[in-house]
Order: C-alpha cells, then structure tokens, then sequence
C-alpha cells in the first residue's frame, strides 16, 4: 500500500509517499480501506520527534480515519465486511489501510460523507473525556473555550450546546468568531483586540465560567484561573505557549477549584471504548440530525501532506484539516 513515510523527525519537508506492505488487523481489530484521513496537531508533534507513538502502535502517521471496512480480525462480531466507518486509531492514518481497534471504531451515520466523518473522531473523543469526564460540565453552566475555530474548539462549542451550557470562544480575527459564532458560540472574543479576561467579567458581571477548556497553556494559565467560579474547573489538552508559568494557587484553594487534563493516545483500549460509547449514545445522534458536525478549512491529496502540515502549523485553519486517500 501507500503511505507517508519520513526517515527522520524534522520539519513537514522530510514526509514522502512510500510504499509498504498492507497490515494485518489482530484479534479484536478491523482493517480499513481508508478514503480521508484527519491532520491533527499531534501527528505534527510526532514528526518533529516529540510524540512518539505508544509500544506497538504503527509508526506512521495519522489517528482518524474514515473508509470501509476491509478485514475482521478474529473475534470482531460487532463490524461487517464493507461497512461504512470513521475511527479513533493508535496510528497509521495516513495509508491506503490502516488498523483499529474495534472498540475506536464508530458507524458513518446515513447521509454523512467520508470527508465530514473522518474529522469526527479525534476531536469527538479529546472533547468528550475532557469536558464531561474530567470537566464535568452540565446544563445551565458557562463554559470558555480558547482557540474556538480550529477543530477542537469548534467541537468543543458544539458539545458545549448539545449539553446546554452557555459558551464563550476566544480567536484571533473576526473570520474566525464568525466562524465560533456559526457553531454555536453564545459569545465570542477576539483575544488579538481585547483582553478576554475583562471581557468575560464585562459579560457575566464579573461572576466568571465555571468550565475553561484551554490549549495554550503558559500566560493564559493564571488568567483562566482568575476567570472561574467557585468549584471551577480549569481542563488542559495542550501547551501551545508552554506547560511552565509562575503560579499562584491561592485562587484554587479560596474557590475549591480542580486543575486537570489528558492526553487522549496513551489511555487504554477499554478508556477509549467506553468514550466511543458514550459517543454513540449521547453525541451520535446529533451527527445524524445535522446538529453536530465537521467544519472542513480544506483537503490535501495524501502526497500533499507536507503542505497539510505547514497549514496546521501556521494556525490559520478553521476547522479540519484532512488527506484525501481515495477519489470520492
């Protein structure tokens, strides 16, 4: 099959096309005949060498994945051969084939293309664990969500709605509020022009969120804490400004706040299969009904993935960014 292949970490410049045998799904796993592929920026992570993939996962790049269903692995009962899918995978998105766990693997709700399915997964997954699980975020709460127009924060907003809270997006140019406001966004910020912090008190009468899903890290993280309620939760997924600041704790033990966060990849086959789960019951039927969906900024062909990854590198995007592995 092909695939993108790099000899060495570096910049987008070092992948290239290759070709390489197809892999084999083990017991419990699916193969699948992969039309799109999701860009996120772990796998940009992972090339530059700072994200190694997990014992035994596949080398190349990729962790969502839309197509068809190709092979069972043994004791998979729950799939059929040619069944449409997107999936969560430990790797190896960027191929004509790729392996799953069948546990990752979620059905491509009639009417949805391939495109707009494979953008699903990964954010789906990250947003879910991190604002119901760990953020605990409920109806009638006010959740904050910076970075509001890429993929995950558009999710986020999304799933902020679907569970009934009130939602404030932060992004850096007035295309990209619009863009948080088309997707649901209650209000939204343009940190480049205004200091959200005030900004939000202006708004809630200085009475803060209770709920901050933030992927910046270093300055912005005293700020999010200055913003919370009491009994707030500050959720982090990434350190787009770094992981160390001064800090002052103060804040968390006057307002009984929680500090937390994860990474999706290193958590176990079962973690993820109770998210998909909860996916398919709670987030699922949204995506049926048009409710809850993919916002595609744009699609490379898969020998093109360099130029995917200097887009995602830039930050200009909104929304998804995919490959496009097979013609439509």
């Amino acid at each position: 099959m092909k695939h993108i292949h790099y000899d060495a970490p570096g910049g987008p410049e070092v992948m290239r096309m290759a070709e390489g045998p197809r892999p084999e799904p083990a017991a419990g796993e699916v193969l699948i005949e992969v039309h799109y592929a999701g860009v996120n920026r772990p796998d940009v992570v992972q090339r530059a060498g700072n994200y190694p993939p997990p014992p035994g996962s596949s080398p190349i790049l990729g962790l969502e994945v839309a197509g068809t269903i190709a092979a069972l692995g043994q004791g998979v009962t729950d799939w059929h051969i040619g069944d449409r899918v997107t999936a969560l995978t430990p790797g190896g998105g960027y191929a004509e084939y790729c392996t799953a766990p069948a546990g990752q693997v979620l059905p491509i709700p009639n009417g949805l293309g391939m495109a707009e399915a494979a953008g699903l997964p990964e954010n789906g997954f990250t947003v879910w664990h991190n604002l119901v699980d760990l953020g605990r975020l409920k109806a009638g709460e006010r959740l904050l969500v910076h970075g509001g127009s890429g993929g995950i924060g558009l999710a986020a907003i999304q799933l902020g709605k679907l569970l009934g809270a009130e939602v404030f997006a932060t992004a850096g140019s007035p295309e990209k509020l619009a863009v948080c406001r088309e997707f649901g966004a209650d209000w939204a910020i343009d940190y480049r022009q205004e200091d959200f912090v005030a900004r939000v008190k202006e708004i809630t009468a200085k009475s803060g969120v209770d709920v901050v899903l933030d992927m910046v890290g270093g300055p912005y993280l005293q700020k999010n804490l200055s913003l919370l309620r009491q009994d707030g939760r500050l959720v982090l997924i990434a350190f787009l400004q770094g992981s160390r600041t001064e800090f002052d704790f103060m804040n968390v033990m006057m307002r009984r706040l929680t500090i937390t966060g994860s990474t999706m990849r290193p958590r176990s086959l079962a973690e993820k299969t109770a998210i998909r789960d909860a996916l398919l019951q709670q987030v699922w039927p949204a995506v049926a009904a048009g409710k809850v969906r993919t916002r595609i900024h744009a699609t490379f062909p898969l020998a093109k993935a360099a130029k995917a990854h200097r887009l995602m590198e830039s930050s200009g995007h909104m929304g998804k960014i995919l490959l496009q592995v097979r013609d439509a």
